[in-house]
Parts: C-alpha cells; sequence; structure tokens
C-alpha cells in the first residue's frame, strides 16, 4: 500500500526522493510557458490533460484527478475507461490506498480532541486482547501506530486484497498474526512503514468510540464533509460507480476490495478528497463546521521523527498519517508540505496539500503510470505558474569530485541485510568498494549481480561518497550508536545511497551490515535449506493471485554460502530475499535493525505440525507446506 501494498515493492517511495527538487521533474516533464493568469491556472490544466492523456497507455486504463486553488477547485477530469463499457467520470471512485491512513488519523485525533483517547497511552489499555511475544509491545502508543514507529514487523497477507467479493475479520486475523511474532525493534527506536500499525489503529477507535471503524469514519468525518462519493466496501456496492482492476493483457477484473480499512481500504474520488483538503487547509474545519480542531491538524503536520533513537538520514518526516511532512524542495522555497501516497495491486494515487500556498491535488488511477512525478509535476507547474514557488533547492549534481585518498573502510566490509535482497560489500587494498546483490533464486548456489548496473568498483572522492562514473548513485556509511530504550548499548552501521539530480543530499539508507554468526545451522535447520514453499490458506479470490498468477506466494528457504549461520528467506515479487536468524529450531526472526525502506516489510517465521505430520510454516497470516521433491 505505497503503499498500502507493500507486496508491490517499495520503489515508489524511495523513487519520490528524486522528486523532490524544484525544478527536477523539468528534466523529465515539458515545462509550462507564459506567465502568471490568476487563478485559472490555463498552463497547468493544459499540461496536466497533456499527461493524464499519454499516461493511458499499458496497465492504465483511466485517470482521475482534481487541483484545488484556496476554496476553489480549478482543475477537475477523468481520462480513459473505468471498465469495458463505462467510460471514467468525476463521480467514478477508485480505491485510493494508503491515502486512507489520513483518515485513519483524522479519526484518532477527533477521538482525542473528545478527551476519549490519549495517543501517548499504550494501545493495550484499549485493547487488553492485543498481545505479542516481545513484551516491548505494552509500549505502543497511537502515536507510535501513526507515525510507522511500532516496531511491528509489516503486514498481515492473508485477504488482505480480494477480487469480487469482500472478506471480513481482517482485523481479528491480523490480531491472532501479531500474537505469533516479536517486534523488529523497540517502539520509538526508528520509523519503517508499516501497515500492520494502521490497520490495529480499526479496532482502537472502534474500543474507544462504541462504533464500529468504518462506522465511526462515515458519521464523523465523510458525512460531515460531503464526501458521497467515498466509502469503505465492506460488501458488495449497489450504488455509485466504480473503476474496476484492469490489466496489461488488456483484461477486467473483478472488484477489488481492500480489506484492510483503516489502512488502505477507502473508495473516493478527487472531488471528494479536495473536500478534506479544504478543511486541513482551514484548520480543521469545513462549511462552517468544526470537524477536528486546528492544534490536531498542526500535530498530523508535525514532524514525528525528530525524537526517535535511530534516523541516521532523516528524509522521510513522517507525520501522523502523511509520509512526509515536509518536501525538500518545497521547504526550501518556504512552503510546508503534506504528502501521502497509496497503492494497491490495481490502482496508485497520490495527494499533496500545501497549507501555506493553499494549494492540494490527488491523482488516482489504475497502477502502471507515475504518480509520484504527475502530482508532483502538477504542483510545480501551478506554483510556477501563479508565483509561489521563490526558491529552488540545491541539488547533488551528477560530476564526481575527484579521487581522494580513502579511509580505512576494512571493517565495513562484510553482508548487509534489508527487506529486499543482501548486499556484499567488499573493500579493495585501494580503499575501493565493489557492492554487489543478491540475484539468486534462494535455493542452490549464491548468485550477485553489481548493485548498479555495469557498475564493478567505487572510488573514494573528496565530498566523502565512494562514486563511480557509471552510475548516478553514490554510498557512504553511517554508523548509529547510543543506548536503546532499555538502557543497553547499540551500534548499526549503514550503507548509504544517494541519487545524483536530488535535494535529499544526504541519501538514504538501503541496508544494514550484518555480524557474521559464529554457529552453524542446527540440523532441523539444514533440513530445510533448499527447499520450496506454496500457501495452503489463500482463497480463490486472492486478487494479487489473479494479477500476477499462482507462483506468486511462493517461497524459499536457502542459506548463503558466504554468509553461513544465518537463514536466507523469501522469494519474487512480493517477497524480496531476506536474511533471517535461527531463535530456534521452529522459528527465524528478523536480522535487520534498519530505518525507512530498508528495514520495512520484515519477516518472521514459524514452524509447527500438522495433523498430517506434514510440517507447516506460518508467515505473517499465511501459512505454507513444503513442496515434495
Amino acid at each position: 500500500m505505497g503503499n498500502i501494498d507493500s507486496t508491490l515493492g517499495s520503489a515508489g517511495r524511495r523513487q519520490f526522493l528524486g522528486y523532490t527538487g524544484a525544478g527536477i521533474l523539468a528534466a523529465l516533464l515539458p515545462a509550462c510557458s507564459g506567465s502568471s493568469t490568476g487563478n485559472a491556472y490555463s498552463h497547468t490544466i493544459a499540461w496536466g490533460r497533456q499527461q493524464c492523456e499519454a499516461a493511458l497507455t499499458g496497465k492504465v486504463a483511466a485517470l482521475s484527478v482534481a487541483l484545488m486553488k484556496g476554496n476553489r477547485i480549478v482543475f477537475q477530469q477523468a481520462f480513459g475507461n473505468a471498465s469495458a463499457s463505462t467510460p471514467a467520470t468525476n463521480q467514478t471512485r477508485f480505491n485510493i490506498g494508503s491515502v486512507s491512513k489520513v483518515f485513519a488519523a483524522l479519526a484518532a485525533m477527533i477521538l482525542q480532541d473528545r478527551g476519549l483517547l490519549d495517543l501517548d497511552t499504550p494501545i493495550a489499555k484499549y485493547l487488553p486482547s492485543f498481545s505479542m511475544l516481545s513484551p516491548h509491545y505494552t509500549r505502543i502508543t497511537t502515536r507510535h501506530l501513526l507515525s510507522h514507529s511500532s516496531g511491528l514487523g509489516g503486514q498481515n497477507n492473508w485477504n488482505i486484497f480480494t477480487g469480487g467479493v469482500a472478506m471480513p475479520r481482517y482485523v481479528e486475523n491480523t490480531l491472532t498474526a501479531l500474537a505469533n511474532e516479536h517486534l523488529k525493534y523497540s517502539p520509538g527506536e526508528m520509523a519503517n512503514y508499516c501497515n500492520d500499525g494502521f490497520t490495529l489503529v480499526d479496532p482502537v477507535v472502534a474500543a474507544v468510540s462504541g462504533q464500529s471503524y468504518v462506522e465511526f469514519v462515515q458519521q464523523n468525518i465523510l458525512t460531515p464533509l460531503n464526501m458521497s462519493n467515498s466509502c469503505f466496501l465492506a460488501s458488495a456496492p449497489t450504488t455509485g460507480t466504480f473503476a474496476m482492476p484492469y490489466g496489461i493483457n488488456g483484461a477486467w477484473y473483478p472488484q477489488e476490495f481492500s480489506n484492510v480499512y483503516a489502512s488502505g481500504g477507502l473508495c473516493s474520488t478527487p472531488g471528494d478528497i479536495m473536500n478534506l483538503a479544504q478543511m486541513l487547509l482551514d484548520g480543521g474545519a469545513f462549511q462552517g463546521r468544526q470537524i477536528v480542531s486546528a492544534a490536531a491538524i498542526a500535530e498530523m503536520g508535525r514532524d514525528q521523527t525528530t525524537k526517535l533513537h535511530v534516523n541516521p538520514t532523516p528524509v522521510y518526516s513522517f507525520g501522523l498519517g502523511w509520509d512526509w511532512v515536509k518536501s525538500s524542495a518545497l521547504a526550501y522555497a518556504g512552503n510546508t508540505t503534506w504528502i501521502k501516497d497509496g497503492e494497491t495491486p490495481a490502482f496508485s494515487s497520490m495527494f499533496i496539500v500545501l497549507p501555506d500556498a493553499q494549494l492540494a491535488v490527488m491523482l488516482t488511477g489504475h497502477t502502471g503510470y507515475n504518480p509520484f512525478a504527475l502530482a508532483y509535476g502538477l504542483v510545480e507547474q501551478a506554483m510556477q505558474e501563479d508565483g509561489s514557488i521563490r526558491a529552488s533547492a540545491p541539488l547533488l549534481g551528477a560530476l564526481a569530485p575527484s579521487v581522494a585518498t580513502a579511509p580505512d573502510v576494512t571493517t565495513a566490509a562484510g553482508m548487509y541485510g534489508n527487506h529486499s535482497a543482501p548486499i556484499h560489500v567488499q573493500v579493495g587494498s585501494d580503499g575501493s568498494l565493489v557492492l554487489n546483490r543478491y540475484a539468486g533464486t534462494g535455493t542452490g548456489n549464491s548468485m550477485w549481480q553489481p548493485l548498479d548496473d555495469g557498475v564493478t568498483q567505487y572510488e573514494y572522492r573528496s565530498d566523502g561518497w565512494w562514486w563511480s562514473d557509471n552510475t548516478g548513485h553514490s554510498y557512504s556509511f553511517n554508523i548509529q550508536s547510543g543506548t536503546d530504550l532499555d538502557g543497553q548499548p547499540f551500534s548499526y552501521r549503514y550503507l548509504v545511497q544517494r541519487t545524483s539530480g536530488s535535494s535529499a543530499l544526504g541519501g538514504d539508507v538501503i541496508a544494514q551490515q550484518l555480524t557474521a554468526r559464529s554457529l552453524p545451522l542446527s540440523s532441523a535447520w539444514q533440513a530445510r535449506l533448499n527447499s520450496t514453499w506454496v500457501p495452503t490458506n489463500l482463497t480463490s479470490t486472492d486478487e494479487i493471485t489473479a494479477l500476477r498468477g499462482a507462483a506468486t506466494w511462493h517461497t524459499t528457504i536457502g542459506s548463503l554460502s558466504e554468509f553461513e549461520g544465518y537463514i536466507l528467506f523469501g522469494g519474487n515479487d512480493p517477497w524480496g530475499y531476506q536474511l533471517l536468524t535461527p531463535l530456534a529450531d521452529d522459528r527465524g526472526g528478523v536480522s535487520v535493525r534498519a530505518p525507512n525502506e530498508a528495514g520495512r516489510e520484515l519477516n518472521e517465521i514459524s514452524f509447527s505440525v500438522a495433523a498430517d505430520g506434514l510440517e507447516t510454516m506460518t508467515v505473517g497470516g499465511l501459512q505454507f507446506v513444503r513442496v515434495p521433491l
């Protein structure tokens, strides 16, 4: 769910960092011309129409957009087809994925305004049935959930998206899954995008309000904001027009049901979202009615990452419900920015609000276009046209600085882990780096390929980073040391990547160095190596299987000859390959302690023996059996 659909990968959120510099889009998309025409935004509208029409290729059958300045929508239009025989209109509803998280945060803030919820009270007080294997779960607060700093592993994938029919009890199934998992770090230590955290907001709202989450949001947000084209699909719809999922082969698929309401379950239109934006711009008021306090809106838009224990490259600025509460470029130009993206298997969305500029944009459509570039481009075009952009942020140049004598980074060599693929770092005698990424299939011999295509070596340069002339990426190391919330010392070494042309000059963590294990894998784990596993509890309505094929959820268990003692678990998209630590003969746990995208969606696997004597593996709500040899 960008993204609710972590199953779609995290490239989107990292890709957005490349669009946070004013003027960057000029190299990607045509710039507007002419001078300001007041609030007409004629050049912006013409640009937006051209870009939306050009995006209707491949898997993208429909797009819908709205741009608001002040209290007036200056551009609203739908493009393409919502289904095989229905053109998309401004009333066509799309699944907006994780943009729904803004509504979850609003629900919590409304309850706080009413004195029913304290953001900093542990949620175990409100949810006595909530438990985990790590005792620190009792520290998790609603603020942690809303700012992605709870330490929860990732997301429950069982029936998260279904085609043609809604599947109930997703929240209950998630609570059951979490009861069999550990935290990956103590709440408040660092932040990773986490869908399960927002899933837990659902029962918290229900517990303190006495209503279901869906009823509460409808009564206290959607209805007061006149969002008549917005709803949660808890059952087959009887009213409204909805965009249907569409495939690159030209096939249309059944209605998409996102069963994870608080994290990504809302259907809406850009026009309806502009009512939400109007309320946000007016400090919680809409058409004379105070929906939530101005202080609550301000708190949602405050950077919640500033007090984290581990935040080496603070390019992500999580608010409450927001992915970013500042954009490097727009903040440099003197504009506050609130940004939320959303993604499901079938749809991609982007919501941007600039309270200082009184500007907002919502873009949604079938997955397959670039919502980051298009939505941000609309903002940039509009601000150029009305003169709101006063300065451009400094960007990282593409020209590598001069070669310099490298520091001794011998201890930086080794294996690095993250949520997608191990990275092997080798240090040459001259201080140069070789960076290779795991490219195997999870079983058999290890396979590696250059982290950046065609790059065999990086040289140390005078700016303190390792560069190659054959890629726009440069690299460095960052060590985070300190004392954790339990008074225990910690030290993490991270591999950091930055991109030429980006205003994120400090780059971002892409992997954490792991310590070599002296103990070999036990015989129980040895017996599982080079095995493939298939899910047994997926329903026939699982949408991801329908869109990608039956082999999508297959997983493997293996090992790396270069790094023995760890378990290599995963598979092709949506899994990625992760190095797990054996916690016992029947459980493999999280090894990585990395912030931001590098530590997102980390898996814990456990085993039991079924009644038929077959070993069953459980991962994030899904159950698997081994494929016979």
